[in-house]
């Protein structure tokens, strides 16, 4: 024992010669370049990587620099050698190619034609694709031999495809829709019969909210809590319905509206006189009301009646299915976001009250909206229209 002892005692305290064939050694440039690497707002594995290479350029082991960084030894291995073979760039990540493409391009753009069909005219009996549904008649079509249906979402996503959503549109059918949402838009713009607007004339957008229930929740509504969003009683009892009729200045930002029993010429005129009684409509020299071709102020009639009540004012009805163009919808889309939805009156009192505090209170704040479509917009949409159309007709022919 007295013999073996001191002998283990120098052999633990001999230092340890390094076993790897790539010995670090770094010129005052390249220690510079690692020192900066070694900044705190660097990223997480350069950092490490930096670290060692530092430590094994001091002359650390494999297993000491894995011990004080506390990572695996292969690590600490893998990147001496690295460095050692291709200096400050072996630090960089390696290429990652990745997996060999499973799906050829025309495989791919195959799948989108078919997503772009209608599944009626693959003998599908369905109304939309699905992903999963798409999966499958790739297959059946022998498109591919097998695709997951998270393949085929992922190759939609990519082009912006969704066919399993979908938009009602309305095409023009009235033979006169260019010229009179051209006059619209030119008023908007302050321009009628190519001449600019006056200073006393004005342009007043006009519409009816026809409807609006009062529903008396069967359980008063909850506020939102903690961890809950507000909650409204599904069941409700009917408390009546009444319209709302609203004008909409559209180059001051100021609306004017009033609650009736229902729509009617009647009470479209008592609206117009609730405005043209005011000034500066009152005084003006033209006002001119956009509406839409509802019975309260359709044809001629209504065109002849307006202006007999009052000369200064000029009725300018929208094309017949281009509600989007008479600015009042905005003002009614805001309306029915903050005032309507989620309904919950006790009675249309409480309805009435609401949208009239609720209309002089946007009008302490109202500015004119920000209308950016044009005649030449308008242009482009009746060629596309048009263009569509003809290719429509030429591949039922």
């Amino acid at each position: 024992m007295s013999l073996t002892a001191p002998r283990a005692v120098i052999w633990h305290n001999m230092p340890v010669p390094l076993t790897t064939p790539h010995q670090i050694v770094l010129t005052t440039d390249e220690r510079a370049a690692l020192v900066a690497l070694t900044r705190p707002t660097a990223q997480a594995r350069m950092l490490l990587r930096t670290r060692i290479v530092l430590a094994a350029a001091e002359g650390g082991s494999n297993a000491s620099i894995a011990r004080d960084l506390g990572i695996c030894e292969d690590t600490v291995r893998k990147w001496r050698r690295r460095h050692a073979l291709r200096r400050l760039g072996g630090l960089a990540d390696a290429p990652r190619p990745g997996r060999p493409r499973r799906f050829s391009p025309v495989a791919r753009a195959q799948v989108t034609a078919i997503a772009c069909e209608l599944p009626a005219l693959r003998g599908m009996p369905l109304s939309r694709w699905s992903s999963s549904e798409l999966a499958c008649e790739t297959i059946e079509a022998g498109v591919v031999d097998d695709i997951s249906p998270s393949t085929v979402r992922r190759w939609l996503a990519a082009d912006a495809i969704k066919p399993w959503q979908y938009r009602s549109w309305i095409a023009p059918r009235a033979p006169d829709f260019a010229s009179r949402a051209a006059v619209v838009l030119d008023l908007y713009a302050r321009v009628f019969d190519g001449q600019p607007l006056g200073p006393g004339d004005y342009v007043l957008c006009a519409d009816e909210k026809t409807s609006i229930q009062a529903r008396c929740r069967c359980h008063p509504s909850l506020p939102p809590g903690r961890a809950r969003m507000m909650r409204v009683e599904h069941e409700y009892q009917r408390g009546g319905a009444l319209a709302y009729l609203a004008a909409w200045d559209v180059h001051r930002g100021k609306v004017f509206g009033r609650c009736e029993p229902t729509t009617g010429i009647a009470p479209f005129a008592r609206l117009v006189e609730q405005v043209m009684t005011l000034e500066p409509y009152a005084s003006a020299a033209r006002v001119f009301w956009i509406v839409d071709n509802g019975s309260s102020h359709r044809g001629q009639t209504a065109i002849g009646r307006m202006r007999n009540r009052w000369p200064t004012a000029r009725i300018v009805h929208t094309p017949v299915h281009a509600s989007w163009l008479n600015q009042c919808e905005i003002y009614f889309s805001i309306v029915q976001r903050k005032v309507i939805t989620p309904n919950d009156f006790n009675e249309l009192a409480d309805v009435e009250n609401r949208l009239i505090a609720f209309q002089d209170l946007y009008n302490l704040a109202a500015r004119p909206f920000n209308w950016r479509y044009t005649k030449t917009d308008l242009d482009i949409l009746l060629t596309r229209i048009a263009a569509h159309e003809s290719g429509v007709s030429a591949v039922a022919e």
